[in-house]
Protein backbone atom coordinates (compact mmCIF):
# COMPACT_ATOMS: atom_id res chain seq x y z
CA UNK A 1 0.00 0.00 0.00
CA UNK A 2 1.75 3.44 -0.60
CA UNK A 3 -0.03 6.89 -1.53
CA UNK A 4 -2.65 7.13 1.01
CA UNK A 5 -4.03 10.21 2.16
CA UNK A 6 -6.63 10.67 5.10
CA UNK A 7 -9.03 12.80 5.55
CA UNK A 8 -11.92 13.42 8.06
CA UNK A 9 -14.97 12.72 5.39
CA UNK A 10 -13.04 10.60 2.47
CA UNK A 11 -10.28 8.69 2.42
CA UNK A 12 -8.08 7.57 -0.68
CA UNK A 13 -5.13 5.01 -1.33
CA UNK A 14 -3.27 3.22 -3.71
CA UNK A 15 -3.02 -0.95 -3.34
CA UNK A 16 -1.50 -2.65 -5.76
CA UNK A 17 -2.64 -1.32 -9.41
CA UNK A 18 -6.08 0.24 -7.79
CA UNK A 19 -6.86 3.53 -6.14
CA UNK A 20 -9.19 3.16 -3.94
CA UNK A 21 -11.65 5.77 -1.93
CA UNK A 22 -13.48 4.78 0.66
CA UNK A 23 -16.33 7.37 1.83
CA UNK A 24 -15.61 7.74 5.79
CA UNK A 25 -18.91 9.54 7.12
CA UNK A 26 -20.54 7.12 8.81
CA UNK A 27 -22.82 9.11 11.47
CA UNK A 28 -24.73 10.27 7.95
CA UNK A 29 -24.39 7.32 6.29
CA UNK A 30 -21.62 8.67 4.66
CA UNK A 31 -23.74 11.64 2.98
CA UNK A 32 -21.55 13.63 0.22
CA UNK A 33 -20.75 17.33 1.17
CA UNK A 34 -19.27 19.82 -0.60
CA UNK A 35 -15.68 18.72 0.82
CA UNK A 36 -16.12 15.10 0.24
CA UNK A 37 -17.36 16.53 -3.78
CA UNK A 38 -14.15 18.68 -4.06
CA UNK A 39 -11.79 15.95 -2.68
CA UNK A 40 -13.19 12.76 -4.66
CA UNK A 41 -12.90 15.30 -7.99
CA UNK A 42 -9.29 16.31 -7.84
CA UNK A 43 -8.02 12.67 -6.80
CA UNK A 44 -9.57 11.35 -9.57
CA UNK A 45 -8.65 13.79 -11.98
CA UNK A 46 -5.00 13.02 -10.48
CA UNK A 47 -5.62 9.19 -11.30
CA UNK A 48 -6.45 9.89 -14.52
CA UNK A 49 -3.13 10.26 -15.44
CA UNK A 50 -1.03 8.34 -13.48
CA UNK A 51 0.06 4.91 -14.98
CA UNK A 52 0.24 3.50 -11.57
CA UNK A 53 -3.64 3.57 -11.12
CA UNK A 54 -4.92 1.22 -13.94
CA UNK A 55 -8.53 1.08 -11.75
CA UNK A 56 -10.93 2.67 -9.42
CA UNK A 57 -12.59 1.17 -6.06
CA UNK A 58 -15.38 3.04 -4.47
CA UNK A 59 -16.56 1.69 -1.42
CA UNK A 60 -17.52 3.01 2.37
CA UNK A 61 -14.96 2.85 5.30
CA UNK A 62 -16.83 2.11 8.13
CA UNK A 63 -20.45 1.80 9.46
CA UNK A 64 -23.89 0.49 7.66
CA UNK A 65 -24.38 1.70 4.28
CA UNK A 66 -22.90 3.08 1.51
CA UNK A 67 -23.99 6.39 0.96
CA UNK A 68 -27.18 7.64 1.74
CA UNK A 69 -27.62 11.19 -0.63
CA UNK A 70 -26.27 14.67 -0.46
CA UNK A 71 -26.38 16.86 2.41
CA UNK A 72 -29.93 17.86 2.76
CA UNK A 73 -29.50 20.08 5.75
CA UNK A 74 -27.53 21.96 3.83
CA UNK A 75 -29.52 22.95 1.04
CA UNK A 76 -32.40 23.31 2.78
CA UNK A 77 -30.32 26.07 5.07
CA UNK A 78 -29.11 27.48 2.14
CA UNK A 79 -32.78 27.80 0.65
CA UNK A 80 -33.40 29.59 3.68
CA UNK A 81 -30.70 31.72 3.91
CA UNK A 82 -28.54 32.63 1.16
CA UNK A 83 -31.38 32.37 -1.67
CA UNK A 84 -29.82 29.10 -2.74
CA UNK A 85 -26.65 30.56 -3.83
CA UNK A 86 -24.12 27.43 -1.48
CA UNK A 87 -27.07 24.99 -2.58
CA UNK A 88 -26.83 25.72 -6.08
CA UNK A 89 -22.83 25.59 -6.01
CA UNK A 90 -23.23 22.35 -4.09
CA UNK A 91 -24.91 21.34 -7.26
CA UNK A 92 -23.14 22.27 -9.22
CA UNK A 93 -19.59 20.79 -8.41
CA UNK A 94 -21.70 17.56 -7.33
CA UNK A 95 -22.99 17.30 -10.89
CA UNK A 96 -19.34 18.06 -12.24
CA UNK A 97 -18.61 14.86 -10.50
CA UNK A 98 -21.02 12.46 -11.47
CA UNK A 99 -20.20 13.82 -15.49
CA UNK A 100 -16.62 13.33 -14.47
CA UNK A 101 -17.36 9.56 -13.32
CA UNK A 102 -19.58 8.86 -15.75
CA UNK A 103 -16.79 9.67 -18.50
CA UNK A 104 -13.78 8.57 -16.71
CA UNK A 105 -11.05 6.79 -19.30
CA UNK A 106 -10.05 4.25 -16.30
CA UNK A 107 -12.62 1.54 -15.32
CA UNK A 108 -14.73 2.14 -12.03
CA UNK A 109 -15.89 -0.27 -9.49
CA UNK A 110 -18.90 0.80 -7.30
CA UNK A 111 -19.78 -1.51 -4.11
CA UNK A 112 -23.27 -0.58 -3.37
CA UNK A 113 -22.86 -2.57 -0.11
CA UNK A 114 -25.78 -1.25 2.12
CA UNK A 115 -28.33 2.02 1.30
CA UNK A 116 -27.51 3.51 -1.93
CA UNK A 117 -29.83 6.35 -2.25
CA UNK A 118 -29.62 9.45 -4.03
CA UNK A 119 -25.86 11.21 -4.03
CA UNK A 120 -25.12 7.84 -3.84
CA UNK A 121 -26.79 6.25 -6.87
CA UNK A 122 -24.85 9.47 -8.35
CA UNK A 123 -21.34 8.29 -7.73
CA UNK A 124 -22.41 4.58 -8.12
CA UNK A 125 -24.24 4.63 -11.23
CA UNK A 126 -21.48 5.76 -13.38
CA UNK A 127 -19.38 2.91 -12.25
CA UNK A 128 -18.43 0.68 -15.16
CA UNK A 129 -18.88 -2.22 -12.34
CA UNK A 130 -21.67 -1.78 -10.04
CA UNK A 131 -21.64 -4.28 -7.40
CA UNK A 132 -24.64 -5.24 -4.99
CA UNK A 133 -24.67 -7.60 -2.40
CA UNK A 134 -27.80 -8.99 -0.33
CA UNK A 135 -27.26 -5.78 2.05
CA UNK A 136 -27.91 -2.99 -0.96
CA UNK A 137 -30.93 -0.94 -0.40
CA UNK A 138 -31.27 1.79 -3.43
CA UNK A 139 -33.68 3.95 -3.98
CA UNK A 140 -34.30 7.81 -5.42
CA UNK A 141 -36.43 8.80 -2.60
CA UNK A 142 -36.63 12.79 -3.13
CA UNK A 143 -40.30 13.36 -4.45
CA UNK A 144 -40.68 12.58 -0.41
CA UNK A 145 -38.89 15.52 0.42
CA UNK A 146 -39.87 17.97 -2.93
CA UNK A 147 -37.08 17.32 -4.66
CA UNK A 148 -36.68 15.43 -7.72
CA UNK A 149 -34.25 12.26 -8.24
CA UNK A 150 -31.10 14.02 -9.70
CA UNK A 151 -27.49 13.08 -9.78
CA UNK A 152 -28.30 11.59 -13.34
CA UNK A 153 -31.82 10.17 -12.62
CA UNK A 154 -32.91 11.26 -15.54
CA UNK A 155 -30.45 9.57 -17.99
CA UNK A 156 -29.92 6.59 -16.10
CA UNK A 157 -34.10 5.94 -14.63
CA UNK A 158 -35.14 6.66 -17.90
CA UNK A 159 -33.01 4.05 -19.47
CA UNK A 160 -34.22 1.19 -17.77
CA UNK A 161 -36.64 -1.40 -19.17
CA UNK A 162 -40.06 -0.71 -19.33
CA UNK A 163 -41.15 1.80 -17.05
CA UNK A 164 -39.81 0.72 -13.99
CA UNK A 165 -37.21 3.65 -13.40
CA UNK A 166 -40.53 5.95 -13.76
CA UNK A 167 -42.02 3.86 -11.15
CA UNK A 168 -38.68 4.35 -8.73
CA UNK A 169 -38.66 7.98 -9.76
CA UNK A 170 -42.58 8.62 -8.60
CA UNK A 171 -42.53 6.27 -5.38
CA UNK A 172 -38.87 6.34 -4.10
CA UNK A 173 -39.53 2.57 -3.92
CA UNK A 174 -36.34 0.53 -1.81
CA UNK A 175 -34.76 -2.00 -4.31
CA UNK A 176 -32.49 -4.57 -2.74
CA UNK A 177 -29.48 -6.05 -3.92
CA UNK A 178 -30.97 -8.93 -6.20
CA UNK A 179 -33.58 -6.27 -7.79
CA UNK A 180 -30.73 -4.45 -8.89
CA UNK A 181 -29.03 -6.88 -10.56
CA UNK A 182 -32.57 -7.82 -12.10
CA UNK A 183 -32.84 -4.71 -13.06
CA UNK A 184 -29.62 -3.69 -14.32
CA UNK A 185 -29.00 -1.47 -11.92
CA UNK A 186 -26.40 -3.79 -10.73
CA UNK A 187 -24.14 -5.33 -12.79
CA UNK A 188 -22.91 -8.28 -10.27
CA UNK A 189 -24.38 -9.46 -7.37
CA UNK A 190 -21.17 -10.65 -4.49
CA UNK A 191 -21.93 -11.83 -0.67
CA UNK A 192 -20.93 -9.12 0.93
CA UNK A 193 -18.48 -11.32 2.75
CA UNK A 194 -16.79 -11.72 -0.53
CA UNK A 195 -15.55 -8.27 -1.19
CA UNK A 196 -12.83 -7.77 0.73
CA UNK A 197 -11.49 -10.62 -1.40
CA UNK A 198 -12.93 -8.92 -4.52
CA UNK A 199 -11.01 -5.91 -3.48
CA UNK A 200 -8.13 -7.35 -3.31
CA UNK A 201 -7.71 -9.44 -6.46
CA UNK A 202 -9.07 -6.77 -8.72
CA UNK A 203 -6.65 -4.25 -6.89
CA UNK A 204 -3.81 -6.96 -7.88
CA UNK A 205 -5.06 -7.90 -11.51
CA UNK A 206 -7.21 -5.28 -12.96
CA UNK A 207 -7.07 -6.74 -16.13
CA UNK A 208 -8.84 -10.03 -14.86
CA UNK A 209 -12.00 -7.75 -13.21
CA UNK A 210 -14.36 -9.61 -15.83
CA UNK A 211 -13.37 -13.19 -14.40
CA UNK A 212 -12.64 -12.25 -10.82
CA UNK A 213 -16.40 -10.83 -10.48
CA UNK A 214 -17.71 -14.05 -12.20
CA UNK A 215 -15.89 -16.32 -9.91
CA UNK A 216 -16.91 -14.51 -6.91
CA UNK A 217 -20.72 -14.14 -7.94
CA UNK A 218 -23.54 -15.40 -5.92
CA UNK A 219 -26.82 -16.61 -7.41
CA UNK A 220 -29.58 -13.62 -6.17
CA UNK A 221 -32.48 -14.50 -4.61
CA UNK A 222 -35.77 -14.14 -6.58
CA UNK A 223 -36.31 -10.00 -7.91
CA UNK A 224 -39.27 -9.21 -5.89
CA UNK A 225 -39.94 -6.22 -8.26
CA UNK A 226 -40.07 -8.45 -11.45
CA UNK A 227 -43.44 -10.30 -10.10
CA UNK A 228 -44.49 -6.38 -10.81
CA UNK A 229 -43.08 -5.42 -13.66
CA UNK A 230 -46.22 -5.75 -16.01
CA UNK A 231 -48.04 -4.00 -13.16
CA UNK A 232 -45.41 -0.93 -13.78
CA UNK A 233 -45.16 -0.91 -16.99
CA UNK A 234 -49.24 -0.24 -17.42
CA UNK A 235 -50.16 1.28 -14.52
CA UNK A 236 -47.14 4.15 -14.90
CA UNK A 237 -47.50 4.51 -18.57
CA UNK A 238 -48.38 7.80 -18.90
CA UNK A 239 -46.67 11.07 -19.19
CA UNK A 240 -49.48 12.48 -16.90
CA UNK A 241 -49.13 12.25 -12.99
CA UNK A 242 -53.24 12.40 -12.98
CA UNK A 243 -53.53 9.73 -15.43
CA UNK A 244 -51.19 7.49 -13.12
CA UNK A 245 -53.14 8.18 -10.13
CA UNK A 246 -56.47 7.39 -11.93
CA UNK A 247 -54.82 4.10 -13.61
CA UNK A 248 -53.83 3.02 -9.90
CA UNK A 249 -57.11 3.92 -8.48
CA UNK A 250 -59.15 1.96 -11.27
CA UNK A 251 -56.90 -0.78 -10.56
CA UNK A 252 -58.47 -1.51 -7.30
CA UNK A 253 -55.93 -4.03 -6.30
CA UNK A 254 -53.75 -4.46 -3.54
CA UNK A 255 -50.16 -3.71 -4.87
CA UNK A 256 -51.96 -0.85 -7.02
CA UNK A 257 -53.28 0.97 -4.50
CA UNK A 258 -50.56 0.48 -2.24
CA UNK A 259 -48.55 2.84 -4.92
CA UNK A 260 -51.47 5.04 -4.65
CA UNK A 261 -51.42 5.91 -1.24
CA UNK A 262 -47.60 6.40 -1.83
CA UNK A 263 -47.76 8.70 -4.38
CA UNK A 264 -50.33 11.03 -2.34
CA UNK A 265 -47.66 11.40 0.41
CA UNK A 266 -45.36 12.52 -2.46
CA UNK A 267 -44.95 16.42 -3.89
CA UNK A 268 -47.13 16.74 -6.87
CA UNK A 269 -44.80 19.27 -8.08
CA UNK A 270 -41.64 17.14 -8.04
CA UNK A 271 -43.66 13.84 -9.20
CA UNK A 272 -44.62 16.09 -12.26
CA UNK A 273 -40.93 17.45 -12.35
CA UNK A 274 -39.38 13.89 -12.32
CA UNK A 275 -41.85 12.50 -15.37
CA UNK A 276 -41.02 15.42 -17.39
CA UNK A 277 -37.11 15.23 -16.63
CA UNK A 278 -37.16 11.16 -17.45
CA UNK A 279 -38.87 11.76 -20.74
CA UNK A 280 -36.62 14.60 -21.50
CA UNK A 281 -33.48 12.83 -20.39
CA UNK A 282 -34.02 9.76 -22.33
CA UNK A 283 -33.70 11.76 -25.75
CA UNK A 284 -30.73 13.86 -24.30
CA UNK A 285 -27.72 12.81 -26.84
CA UNK A 286 -25.38 12.98 -23.95
CA UNK A 287 -24.83 12.81 -20.12
CA UNK A 288 -23.82 16.01 -20.17
CA UNK A 289 -26.96 17.31 -22.08
CA UNK A 290 -28.87 15.42 -19.12
CA UNK A 291 -26.61 17.01 -16.16
CA UNK A 292 -27.25 20.42 -17.74
CA UNK A 293 -30.80 19.88 -17.75
CA UNK A 294 -30.81 18.67 -14.08
CA UNK A 295 -29.10 21.93 -12.70
CA UNK A 296 -31.73 23.90 -14.31
CA UNK A 297 -34.08 22.19 -12.61
CA UNK A 298 -32.03 21.65 -9.13
CA UNK A 299 -31.29 25.39 -9.33
CA UNK A 300 -35.24 26.68 -9.34
CA UNK A 301 -36.36 23.20 -7.24
CA UNK A 302 -34.04 24.43 -4.28
CA UNK A 303 -35.79 27.50 -3.54
CA UNK A 304 -39.45 26.49 -3.71
CA UNK A 305 -41.71 26.01 -0.61
CA UNK A 306 -41.80 22.27 -1.68
CA UNK A 307 -38.48 21.40 -1.02
CA UNK A 308 -38.06 23.67 2.36
CA UNK A 309 -41.54 22.15 3.46
CA UNK A 310 -40.44 18.79 2.57
CA UNK A 311 -37.10 18.73 4.57
CA UNK A 312 -38.64 20.48 7.43
CA UNK A 313 -41.43 17.64 7.73
CA UNK A 314 -39.56 14.39 6.79
CA UNK A 315 -35.96 15.12 8.28
CA UNK A 316 -35.87 18.45 10.81
CA UNK A 317 -39.15 18.13 12.45
CA UNK A 318 -40.21 14.58 11.25
CA UNK A 319 -44.11 14.79 12.13
CA UNK A 320 -43.98 13.32 8.53
CA UNK A 321 -46.80 15.69 7.12
CA UNK A 322 -45.49 17.97 4.29
CA UNK A 323 -47.99 20.58 3.20
CA UNK A 324 -47.43 20.70 -0.29
CA UNK A 325 -48.05 23.55 -3.16
CA UNK A 326 -49.80 22.70 -4.94
CA UNK A 327 -51.43 20.49 -2.87
CA UNK A 328 -52.29 18.28 -5.95
CA UNK A 329 -51.42 17.40 -9.38
CA UNK A 330 -53.87 19.15 -10.70
CA UNK A 331 -52.51 22.48 -9.17
CA UNK A 332 -49.62 21.97 -11.02
CA UNK A 333 -49.51 23.48 -14.21
CA UNK A 334 -47.80 22.98 -17.26
CA UNK A 335 -46.31 26.70 -17.18
CA UNK A 336 -44.75 26.00 -13.16
CA UNK A 337 -42.72 23.02 -15.11
CA UNK A 338 -41.88 25.13 -18.07
CA UNK A 339 -40.39 28.11 -15.83
CA UNK A 340 -38.39 24.88 -13.73
CA UNK A 341 -37.30 23.60 -17.32
CA UNK A 342 -35.82 27.10 -18.30
CA UNK A 343 -32.49 27.79 -20.07
CA UNK A 344 -30.28 29.73 -17.37
CA UNK A 345 -28.25 32.88 -18.33
CA UNK A 346 -25.57 31.65 -20.07
CA UNK A 347 -23.24 32.64 -17.38
CA UNK A 348 -25.06 30.59 -15.07
CA UNK A 349 -25.57 27.43 -16.88
CA UNK A 350 -23.67 24.21 -16.07
CA UNK A 351 -20.74 22.95 -17.66
CA UNK A 352 -18.66 20.22 -17.32
CA UNK A 353 -15.35 20.20 -15.98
Amino acid sequence: MSDVALSEEVLFRTEGRAGIISLNKPKTIHALTLGMVRAMTVQLQAWASDPAVEIVLLDHAEGRGFCSGGDINLLRESALNDDGASGRNFFFEEYRLNHLMHEYAKPIVAFMDGITMGGGVGISQPARYRVATENTRFAMPETGIGLFPDVGGGWYLSRLKGRIGYYLALTGARLDGAECAATGLATHYLSAETLPEAKRRIAGAPGDIEAILRDLSAAPPPAAVLAHRDDIDRLFASGRLEDIHAALAADGGEWALKQLATLRTKSPQTCKVALRQLDLGRECASFADNMRMEYRIASRVLTRHDFIEGVRAVIVEKDNAPKWDPPTPEGVSEALLDSIFAPLPADEEWRPL
